[in-house]
């Protein structure tokens, strides 16, 4: 294998400069593609070379390009990186530099690509892991020492490049996969909960109706009972809402568009949330009567159950105002409430799955899934959604619809793309 320093007492000035250039760039590199392609500009003005291969063994038998760049003659042949192999294995097998020189006999390319001289230099890359460093170039001459001492110290500095390339990306693998288990972690337990909630309450009530030492009158277990019922409901509504998100995930949640009237399909939503909410004040504002768009109803339905169900459980008793309009092809959906409002910090989290703003009320309930599912829905509709808020002036949505769909296959289910 090579020195980790190769000697440079031999070469010329010049070559000396592009060694403490090269050295320079290797340690401020951030990204290994980058610093090498930095190295092949400052090494070639006193090495010429027509191609660079940076190959990891993977196997006995096989090799694994890390990197290619083709910087001279035959530049259009950048993905024949099978040009390296050979010598690359020899290199690897030998411990040594090695030099070959190769005569192709495809008639496609012009005489002076046909004869190929390959300097292949071993690397450590870590671990026990081997590869190599094959430069090419195209025609001759072949290479003279003092290139191959140049050669040495590149690859020393690829080798350095690569360990470091790998560690990174263990790291942002090792910090994916503990954000994954906290995630995984904060969901358990906030279903877990959400599902005990209601099922606690079902069988508490249900359990004391079946008492055999105690009698109830009528008003009482009617009372138990709508208790039995509302908890059941909302049961019900966490796992939907699970298995959307799971739907979400793998791409399959279904759409069914149709033309609908805008206006009327919000009059039906109000009403609808006023039923479920007495309290709940929620006023219209029609600027495009008649305006129609192609959706799926039920789909959209439940994005404004969801954002107003979010309205009563954080801003219950606030004043909340729907509006429609036009602007050119898309039709504009805002809802708006004078309620508390959403500190900045929280804003950028908001449609994340999961993600909950933190409340002094203890009352509040969720799982963090149902801005995550409306922002999914609305983009099915290839729309968009986003959100403006200041604390103690109240929060916006605004929704964004195009009033034309186009009917394919990708618009009928929602694609991973879109997540």
């Amino acid at each position: 294998m090579l020195e980790e320093t190769p000697n440079t007492a031999t070469l010329r000035p010049r070559e000396l400069e592009a060694v403490y250039a090269i050295s320079r760039a290797v340690a401020r590199a951030l990204d290994m593609d980058a610093a090498l392609d930095e190295i092949i500009q400052l090494a070639r003005p006193v090495f010429i070379f027509d191609n660079m291969i940076l190959y990891r063994q993977i196997s006995e038998d096989v090799l694994e390009p890390s990197y290619a760049k083709a910087i001279g003659r035959g530049r259009a042949y950048e993905a024949q990186l099978s040009w390296g192999e050979a010598t690359a294995f020899e290199a690897i097998r030998s411990g040594q530099a090695v030099i070959r020189k190769e005569q192709a006999e495809n008639d496609e390319l012009n005489e002076r690509l046909r004869i190929r001289y390959c300097l292949g230099l071993p690397l450590h890359l870590g671990a026990q892991k081997k590869g190599a460093l094959v430069f090419i170039r195209f025609g001759g001459p072949s290479y003279k020492p003092d290139q191959i001492r140049l050669a040495e110290f590149i690859a020393v500095h690829a080798a350095q490049l690569f360990e470091h390339d790998q560690l990174m990306q263990r790291v942002v693998s090792l910090e994916a996969e503990r954000r994954l288990d906290r995630l995984q972690e904060d969901f358990i337990a906030t279903v877990s909960h959400e599902l005990l909630t209601p099922l606690g309450f079902i069988k508490g009530y249900a359990t004391t109706l079946l008492r055999d030492d105690a009698t109830w009158d009528d008003n009482t277990r009617r009372e138990f009972l709508s208790i039995i019922d509302e908890e059941a409901d909302r049961l019900r509504e966490l796992i939907e809402n699970l298995m959307d998100s799971s739907r979400l995930q793998a791409g399959t949640l279904r759409m069914s568009f149709q033309p609908v009237r805008l206006d009327l399909f919000l009059k039906e939503i109000s009403t609808r949330a006023r039923s479920r909410n007495e309290d709940q004040q929620i006023e219209l504002e029609i600027h495009a009567p008649g305006l129609q768009a192609p959706v799926d109803p039920s789909r959209l339905a439940q994005v404004f159950d969801n954002l107003l169900i979010n309205a009563a459980k954080y801003a219950p008793g606030a004043q909340i105002t729907i509006s429609l309009a036009q602007n050119e092809d898309k039709a504009v959906i805002t809802l708006r409430d004078n309620g508390p409002g959403i500190a900045p910090e929280h804003l950028v989290n908001l449609f994340k799955r999961f993600y909950r703003v933190p409340t002094n009320n203890t009352t509040v309930r969720g799982t963090g899934l149902g801005l995550f599912i409306c922002r999914q829905i609305v983009r099915a509709h290839n729309g968009e959604i986003d959100v403006e808020s200041k604390l103690g002036e109240g929060t916006t949505f605004h929704i964004y619809l195009p009033l034309k769909q186009e009917r394919n296959e990708e618009h009928m289910s929602l694609r991973e793309g879109s997540l």
